[in-house]
């Protein structure tokens, strides 16, 4: 799809990396044409009532092209996991995963980082970013061989490109479902230490430290390794962290009753570690927040605990979520679309995520107190799997671009 006529935004306030501005905002041919300027005979005009007016998220990490969900959310690019069928191990379905969201959303594709996920032997990296990956990925999984693991982040250094490594020691996390404490006791559920995604993430930022290579920890939950995040970035390592709603929201006593929607992976943490996040989310420790989209029909989750399958529909109720921590006072409007598109784009390497003259024209209108209600039962997505269900939110999207072109929402 191609912008047929410019539009100007008016009557809004721009979310910028240095805040809020009241100002109008012109997209055409695609790109964002001027900030600032009134709109130009001929020009479509939007009046956005004094609605915010910021960068379309960018969903770094998610399991599946869900666009209903993604255009409820506001999401306008997605970067997809290689966990797919058959993995995103061959140029060929690289090429085709980054084609399969047109017209209407940007997919970028995230390489294999092993042949068939395997942890083994290394992918054609090289060829796939040709084909169109923006970054290489260990999966659902953590490549327990440190020799792979170095090889793989040699050579992504080599090419440039960022690692995004699923940080849990498998050997200690195992078939665990749950975090080891009082909560995983009571159920009688088989847990694991918080420890395995701590010694994870000391491995991987060892090996990316001695490699030079950029690694982003898809997701880091717990205090310890956040500690470990922070004192690495500190000496100039070049380590991202993200992390999902889900883990700054909600801590373990939300698997009470064996609620599958809780089954996660990572698991829950404890309240300590939920307040880690919090604070790591406040002061730069973590980089970005994504959404973790994982659709799981019933066939999946109606299960026993322990047989459910991880994962949550997470595109819709990602802004709604962030949003909370606005209102909390743990950061700004402007630092949560950091969070959710400016630094998800910067990792992608796309001219995107953000209000900057040039860049791509995918913008979303806000209106941040929309009050509704999580509902499982009609949510877009594929399935309605989210641990959020029936939770009051505040926050929506009214109207959204992508490359200048309105999408119905």
């Amino acid at each position: 799809m191609k912008q047929l006529a410019p539009t100007t935004i008016t009557g809004g306030r721009l979310v910028t990396s240095g805040g809020i501005v009241e100002a109008s905002i012109r997209f055409a041919d695609g790109v964002i044409a001027a900030i600032g300027e009134g709109p130009q005979e001929g020009d479509n005009i939007v009046d956005a009532g004094g609605k915010l007016v910021a960068a379309g998220l960018v969903d770094f990490g998610v399991f599946a092209i869900d666009k209903p969900a993604f255009h409820f959310g506001g999401i306008t690019r997605a970067a997809l996991m290689p966990d797919q069928n058959p993995p995103l191990d061959h140029p060929a379905r690289v090429r085709f995963a980054a084609q399969s969201g047109k017209p209407d959303f940007w997919v970028h594709p995230l390489a294999a980082a092993t042949t068939g996920l395997s942890g083994d032997n290394l992918a054609e990296i090289a060829l796939m970013r040709d084909a169109g990956a923006r970054a290489i990925a260990t999966g659902r999984g953590w490549i327990a061989d440190s020799g792979v693991m170095l090889r793989l982040l040699q050579y992504a250094a080599m090419l440039d490109m960022v690692v995004v490594s699923h940080a849990e020691d498998g050997g200690i996390a195992g078939s665990a479902v749950a975090t080891a404490g009082e909560m995983a006791t009571r159920l009688g559920l088989p847990s694991a230490p918080a420890e395995a995604e701590a010694l994870a993430v000391a491995r991987d930022i060892a090996l990316a430290e001695l490699a030079g290579a950029k690694l982003h920890l898809r997701q880091v939950t717990t205090r310890t390794a956040l500690g470990l995040v922070r004192a690495a970035k500190a000496r100039g390592v070049a380590v991202t962290a993200g992390v999902t709603p889900a883990h700054f929201m909600l801590s373990d006593l939300a698997t009470a009753e064996f609620r599958t929607f809780a089954r996660l992976s990572p698991p829950l943490r404890r309240e300590d570690d939920r307040q880690a996040v919090i604070e790591a989310i406040g002061d730069g420790t973590i980089d970005v927040i994504a959404s973790g989209h994982d659709p799981r029909g019933p066939e999946d989750k109606r299960l026993p605990f322990v047989d459910a399958a991880p994962g949550m529909a997470g595109a819709e109720t990602l802004l709604a979520m962030v949003l909370t921590l606005v209102r909390d006072g743990e950061i700004t409007m402007a630092r949560a679309f950091d969070l959710v598109a400016r630094n998800p784009a910067s990792l992608l390497g796309v001219e995107a995520g953000e209000l900057v003259q040039g860049y791509e024209a995918d913008i979303a209108l806000v209106d941040p107190v929309a009050p509704w209600i999580v509902d499982s039962r009609k949510m877009e997505a594929q399935a309605g799997n989210t641990p959020f269900d029936g939770q009051p939110a505040e926050g929506r999207v009214t109207a959204l671009w992508k490359g200048g072109v309105s999408i119905d929402l």
